[in-house]
């Protein structure tokens, strides 16, 4: 056909074979990664350099954390995928050199170097940080929940459970009855179903007898949770209204300036209270800012949490939650209480001075109650505004300073969660696309922090792409030593 662009000949002989280097262009990222996989110290990092007793020489290390790295960056998180890939694809075959591992090889080696990969993160982590694009005093967290492999149906809270078994009875009682009907009559079509029936009842009963073992086994868990296919897997609610997922809860800490991942880290806690100071601290380790500044949501609103980053030299910024209801029910909200630090008492709405009464422990808190006495709260004309009780009581935390000082900070800088908002929430986002919106590849807390490595990696390397380009990042790899 004459006026279109032709092809070469399958079977068209050449003069010189072409290299494979002439199919790859200077500004193709996996030239990134060979770079940044030779540079870095392997045996350092964690990596086994000593070929296995299998009588045959092994891959080096290098070769399939080139292969790992290039298949996250570009959304091929699957061994056997990896291994079409390193057979059919250009850019694998030229960062490769052509060397095809079979899938169990590639699947192997992301199982047992979970902590060398996570060093790896951290690696490029440090050499964002001194190539400038880290120089910033300031971090946003977040956490978001991602799928775990294992299936909701099989995974079991003591609530579940409850609900299951009452389902059990209730067709067991079904069963009989309906038993009880076909016996009354006499007919072969009667006795045929009665059999149908008591097969399915045994089949119920079957499964009550599970559920008791299931029971008993979680009893012995801390949290009262099981999981069968994933034992460190867990139930936790979404934001779905009464929706829940079986997975982990990953946490991460963002620079506002480059929007790279500074630190992470998978948990199997469903709520992000406890969370705060853990990963600022570990994003300050990378830092190293003597006032680093943290923002985060409310779900982090816990004192001690506030009070670990504060002896930390970490200055935080989250709003305060809301847990009284006494404005719904047309009463003063204990902000309206002002408090005089150096006297050590409140004023109420109706200037009466409520005094420190009394200190109590709950859950390991020093915790002061105030209040006037009784005669003055009676007394009072605006006594039905504030308490349907006695008297107003006002408690107060032995650190309560802390969270004050916190809440002007958030007063005097409002567009601090703004920030945080632009900041943290797009790269969950990015990695669940790249992810397809579905679950880990891997089963229990370790392997799953190690798949979450790679994800980070893969983001924070197409992030500093983004902002350096191919060959200034190249550039900056091969001016830095890693040594």
């Amino acid at each position: 056909m004459s006026g279109f662009i032709q092809g070469i000949g399958r079977q068209q002989d050449t003069l010189l074979p072409e290299r494979l280097d002439d199919y790859i262009a200077e500004d193709n990222t996996v030239r990134v990664i060979d770079v940044f996989v030779d540079s870095l110290p392997l045996i350092n990092l964690g990596f086994s350099t000593i070929p296995s007793h299998t009588g045959r020489p092994g891959y080096h290390p290098s070769v399939l954390l080139k292969l790992y790295v290039y298949g996250y960056l570009n959304r091929i998180q699957s061994s056997r995928r990896l291994e079409r890939e390193a057979q059919r694809n250009v850019e694998v075959m030229w960062l490769l050199e052509r060397l095809t591992p079979d899938f169990k090889t590639i699947a192997d080696f992301r199982k047992n170097n979970a902590k060398a990969i996570k060093n790896v993160c951290r690696e490029f982590v440090l050499l964002s940080k001194r190539i400038g694009l880290l120089d910033t005093d300031c971090v946003a967290i977040d956490g978001s929940k991602f799928k775990a492999v294992n299936n909701a149906d099989r995974a079991f809270s003591k609530a579940k459970i409850e609900r299951r078994r009452q389902k059990i009875d209730e067709s067991i009682n079904d069963y009989l009855d309906e038993i009880k009907r076909a016996d009354r009559h006499d007919t072969k079509e009667s006795r045929n179903t009665i059999i149908q029936l008591q097969k399915r009842l045994a089949k119920v009963r079957e499964e009550a007898k599970r559920l008791e073992f299931l029971e008993a086994e979680l009893l012995e868990s801390p949290d009262r949770q099981l999981s069968l296919t994933d034992p460190d897997a867990r139930i936790m609610a979404t934001r779905g209204r009464s929706s829940v997922m079986v997975g982990y809860n990953v946490q991460t800490a963002v620079d506002a300036t480059n929007h790279l991942i500074v630190a992470h880290e998978v948990t199997n806690v469903g709520n992000d209270r406890s969370q705060l100071s853990n990963i600022a601290i570990q994003a300050n380790e990378v830092l190293q800012h003597d006032d680093l500044c943290v923002l985060a949501d409310k779900g982090y609103y816990k004192g001690e949490e506030i009070l670990a980053c504060k002896e930390a030299n970490i200055t935080t910024y989250l709003p305060r939650t809301k847990t009284s209801n006494s404005r719904a029910a047309g009463l003063y909200d204990r902000s309206e209480f002002i408090y005089d630090s150096e006297n050590d008492e409140y004023t109420c709405p109706a200037n009466q001075i409520l005094s420190r009464r009394h200190r109590s422990v709950e859950q390991g808190k020093k915790i002061d109650t105030y209040y006037a006495s009784a005669p003055v709260c009676r007394a009072c004309r605006k006594k039905e505004h504030c308490t349907t009780g006695e008297h107003r009581r006002i408690r107060r935390w032995e650190h309560e300073e802390v969270l004050d000082e916190l809440d002007k900070r958030m007063a005097n800088e409002p567009t601090r969660m703004q920030t945080r908002r632009c900041t943290v929430e797009h790269p969950f986002g990015t990695i669940k696309h790249w992810m397809g919106h579905t679950h880990f590849q891997m089963k229990t807390m370790n392997r799953v922090s190690t798949e979450m490595s790679l994800h980070v990696l893969s983001y924070n390397l197409k992030r500093v792409i983004s902002i350096l380009g191919v060959n200034e990042l190249i550039e900056a790899i091969t001016n830095k030593s890693y040594a």
